[in-house]
Parts: C-alpha cells; structure tokens; sequence
C-alpha cells in the first residue's frame, strides 16, 4: 500500500498553478501586443490623414474650401467613392477638423481662444465611437483587391 504523500500533492498543486500563471501571462502578453499594435496602427492611420488634410487646408482660401478640401482628402484614403447617409453624416462631423486647422494656419486672433486641432481631431473620434461599434480609425483596414492588368 502507498497512498501518496500530502506533500505529492502540495507539489502538484504548486506545478499546476505555475503552469495556469503561465498560460495566463501568454494571453496577457499576447492581448497587450494586439492592443499596442493597434494603437500605433491608429496613431500612424491618424498621422498620414491629418498630414495630408493639412497639406489641403494650408492652399485653401477659405474656410468652406478647406472643409471641401478636408472632407475630400478623408474621402480619398477611405476610398469613398460614393455616397450615403453615413458617410455624409462622418463628412459634417470631420469638418470642425478642417475648420480648426484652417484657423490654426491663419493668423492668430488675440480676441479668440487658439485653434485646438487636437481638441477637434478628439471630439470627430469621440462621435465616432459613440455612434459606431469599432473605432473610426478601423475604416482604414478595408481591402483592396487586386486588379488584374489585361493588355488588349
């Protein structure tokens, strides 16, 4: 007869519960790194548009055509084509964006508040987030299919 020790399973339990802290260090691990690639996916995402809106804007005139402008470059990257309710509805909220990056490359008004860009790029996101399951900044992630080259 040999019953196991009470210390066997003391063993056992320690080995157990170190494998599970491990297992459970691997998915935290690999969630974080989703998360943090997501986030400098978006960060980059953001970059580029805001670069490219401002190089629209800083030509612009006025501030409807560098809301046109804004609203056209942002189109251009999502690869809007056409029209809808819900792309019309994301166009008029970005145009704050366009709007306060126009004043922001304008002269300063010592009367007014500065332009905040950052403040209005938030707000834009915030909206988006609210209205919609997925971060706007996913809207980038769409495919694009190849398309085959016919020589006739």
């Amino acid at each position: 007869m040999t019953p196991a020790p009470s210390f066997l399973d003391t063993l056992k339990d320690f080995a157990e519960n170190a494998g599970a802290a491990e297992e459970a260090l691997r998915r935290e691990f690999v969630e974080r790194t989703k998360r943090l690639a997501d986030e400098r996916a978006f960060a980059y995402r953001k970059y580029n548009l805001m670069r490219a809106v401002a190089e629209a804007v800083t030509v612009a005139d006025d501030e409807e055509i560098a809301v046109a402008a804004g609203n056209g470059i942002l189109r251009a990257k999502l690869g809007w084509d056409s029209d809808s309710e819900a792309r019309s509805e994301t166009l008029s909220h970005f145009a704050p964006v366009s709007k306060e990056m126009f004043a922001a490359l304008g002269p300063a008004d010592d009367e007014a508040p500065p332009p905040d860009v950052l403040a209005a790029l938030r707000a834009f996101e915030d909206w988006y987030a609210q209205t919609h399951p997925q971060p706007f900044w996913v809207l980038f992630e769409h495919y694009m299919p190849e398309t085959p080259l016919v020589d006739f």
